[in-house]
């Protein structure tokens, strides 16, 4: 029971005893009528109370609280809780009072929402406002529940500080300030990983992991804390082991961790310990190289600790000299090889453990030589010619031959039959290129292959045929009958250009046709020239041909398609006749003229007709381009009287010629 516009709070005492998933509403009287809330109602969702800042007759009734499982969908209810009003008066103005706030520490973790209620009881309803004291609270932040509810999506690190609400009406204010504190959990930025030392070798092992607070460390090995020792050292994320042995071998972790959690890395430590051994028994190897090469013998046995390593020739020791050297590795090398250097060679190597030995036999030959004929020809497509690779090599050693053209093998299966080797002879190989195109010039090289070494030779075609494609046409000035063009030389293929050939193309053409042009010929060094003769208002395409003294090459690409300016009709209609009709007409028929020479728009027909023997023409208009007839009717005049009639033609630009004068009789009585 309470006074008319005092408040009034509902408790419901249910949330310590649920899960985080869960949300409050109170039902108002009866299912399904909800408490609305406002400026002057609220239901937080961290106490799961009902708050009326300033009580109304409207809110005399049955209260309920529903408490339901987001996860589950469980629902429970409360008793119901009745308001009434007291007859006792009224309660006055009063300044506001905050009931619900956020805690004075707000953690969160970094991109997750937070939600910072601020309700306040008062008389006249307090209005809430919030601000962040030292800065701006962030754009993405959104005010619910009538500004009661600060809500910040995707927390980030620079949202946290200060954040204060504040609750005023017209007897006061209220206050209230919390500190937003944002964390991540740690990171890792480097884990450690498996690895495998032999005895005797320094473990250096780093972790690094990021996260607020700052995470720090802590290293296990098999599940027991790791501590400093003579051979250990520890410094944050870092673990050095000196002289690793056997007694280290094992599972290492280690942590980073802060207030919030901890993550783990694990890597595990195998200790080798081990015998010399080649892969396959005491290892036998033959070496082949050629005089003044380079020899180099490998000896890598599997052994730990690192072996010693002893070289022998026979039954001598090989020492070092400025031909000589025992390589970081172990790998003997001997440069500027010479046949003093044939012989056995012996690679011993020897631990704690045992011993093991590896045999390379060294041959040394002369050098292999390569030429290749005919040097650098031209030929013109469609010839043939035989390309020979001669060998100098080896008596005792085997060779073969890899053509190459441009650098890339040729292929034989993809050349459509002109390419076919030749091996006629053990130390030489012949290539036939037969019907050649120009796509076969370039360099062509032979690789000749030894188990001693490998050399080439290069030769190169020039192959000569019709010139490759010009530039693309530029149409650079236009007219009612000529377009001055332009275009830029293509490839000649190694024979000069002579000529070129203008050819246009319009809707009214059959294909690609040539044209008059000033310059005409048009010789095999210029560039531009102007295509005469043109029809005007008609659309053309242009491209150029280039011709040397192989043949003629492809076209150039299409210019773009303009239109010749316009001008005055220049022919007159065709087949001007007549005759016939019904009585007192005279009838007057052509054949139309073609768009192709109707030269602009607006075209026309001017049909001119007198009594023959009589003086002044009498001129009709006829606007149609596609009319073919016109019909004069006149009750005066006689029947089959003869006429002089002609048929001229006209456009926006002027009239054009009329044809000749032609008899024709009107209809007969």
């Amino acid at each position: 029971v309470v006074n008319r516009s005092t408040h009034f709070i509902l408790y419901y005492f249910l949330k310590s005893f649920l899960l985080p998933e869960i949300t409050y509403s109170w039902i108002f009287n009866e299912f399904p009528s909800f408490v609305a809330e406002d400026s002057r109602r609220f239901i937080s969702q961290e106490t799961g109370n009902l708050y009326i800042s300033k009580v109304q007759p409207l809110d005399v009734g049955s209260y309920i609280c529903l408490v339901k499982n987001t996860v589950t969908n469980a629902r429970i209810l409360s008793p119901p809780t009745p308001l009434t009003l007291r007859d006792d008066g009224v309660m006055g103005q009063y300044e506001p009072k905050i009931e619900v706030h956020f805690l004075l520490m707000v953690t969160a973790a970094k991109g997750t929402t937070v939600k910072m209620e601020c309700f306040a009881l008062g008389n006249p309803v307090p209005t809430i406002s919030w601000r962040r004291v030292n800065g701006n609270i962030p754009n993405r932040a959104r005010l619910r529940k009538s500004q009661a509810v600060l809500e910040i999506p995707n927390i980030q690190l620079d949202d946290a500080g200060m954040y204060e609400c504040r609750a005023e009406n017209s007897r006061g204010s209220n206050v209230f300030q919390g500190q937003l504190q944002v964390y991540t959990y740690p990171h890792w930025l480097q884990k450690i990983n498996d690895t495998q030392l032999d005895s005797g070798e320094q473990l250096r092992w780093e972790c690094r992991a990021t996260g607020k607070p700052r995470p720090t460390y802590r290293w296990l090995k098999n599940g027991i804390p790791l501590s400093p020792q003579s051979r250990i050292e520890i410094l944050n994320g870092v673990l050095i082991i000196h002289s690793v042995n056997q007694s280290d071998a094992g599972m290492y972790q280690c942590l980073a961790e802060n207030k919030y959690e901890t993550i783990y890395a694990n890597a595990e430590l195998r200790i080798l310990a081990s015998p010399p051994s080649f892969q396959i028994g005491p290892m036998r190897k033959t070496i082949i190289v050629t005089k003044g090469s380079e020899i180099l013998i490998e000896c890598k046995p599997r052994a730990s600790p690192k072996p010693t390593i002893l070289w022998k020739k026979g039954d001598k020791t090989v020492g070092h000299n400025k031909r000589v050297s025992v390589l970081y590795d172990g790998s003997l090398r001997i440069v500027n090889a010479s046949k003093s250097d044939e012989g056995s060679f012996v690679c011993r190597v020897e631990n704690v453990f045992g011993s093991a030995e590896m045999v390379a036999a060294v041959f040394v030959k002369d050098s292999t030589k390569v030429e290749v004929t005919p040097a650098k020809t031209e030929l013109t497509v469609g010839e043939s010619i035989v390309l020979n690779c001669k060998a100098i090599h080896d008596p005792t050693l085997d060779v073969t031959f890899l053509w190459t053209l441009n650098g890339q093998p040729v292929d034989f299966q993809k050349e459509g039959g002109h390419f076919e080797s030749i091996r006629t002879q053990t130390s030489s190989a012949d290539l036939m290129i037969r019907n050649i195109l120009l796509k076969h010039a370039g360099r062509y090289g032979c690789r000749v292959q030894t188990s001693a070494d490998s050399a080439s030779a290069e030769t190169e075609l020039l192959v000569r045929g019709p010139p490759g494609r010009p530039g693309v046409v530029i149409v650079e000035e236009i007219t009612a009958t000529t377009a001055t063009l332009s275009w830029s030389h293509g490839v000649d293929n190694h024979s000069p250009i002579t000529t070129y050939n203008l050819q246009a193309r319009s809707p009214f053409s059959l294909g690609w046709q040539t044209v008059k042009t000033v310059p005409d010929p048009i010789s095999g060094d210029m560039e531009s020239a102007v295509a005469s003769e043109l029809n005007p208002w008609v659309e053309y395409e242009f491209r150029v041909v280039a011709s040397n003294r192989i043949g003629t090459g492809d076209p150039s690409a299409p210019s773009r398609v303009i239109r010749t300016n316009e001008a005055v009709p220049s022919v007159a209609p065709a087949n001007v006749s007549g005759g016939s009709g019904r009585r007192y007409e005279l009838v007057i028929t052509w054949e139309t003229v073609s768009e192709e020479f109707q030269n602009g728009e607006g075209f026309g027909y001017i049909v001119a007709f007198r009594a023959n023997g009589t003086r002044g023409w009498k001129e009709k208009m006829v606007t149609s381009a596609d009319a073919s007839k016109f019909v004069y009717k006149d009750e005066s005049v006689p029947p089959l009287t003869p006429f002089e009639v002609k048929v001229g033609t006209y456009n926006n630009k002027g009239d054009g010629p009329f044809s000749s004068v032609v008899i024709i009789h009107s209809s007969e009585g």
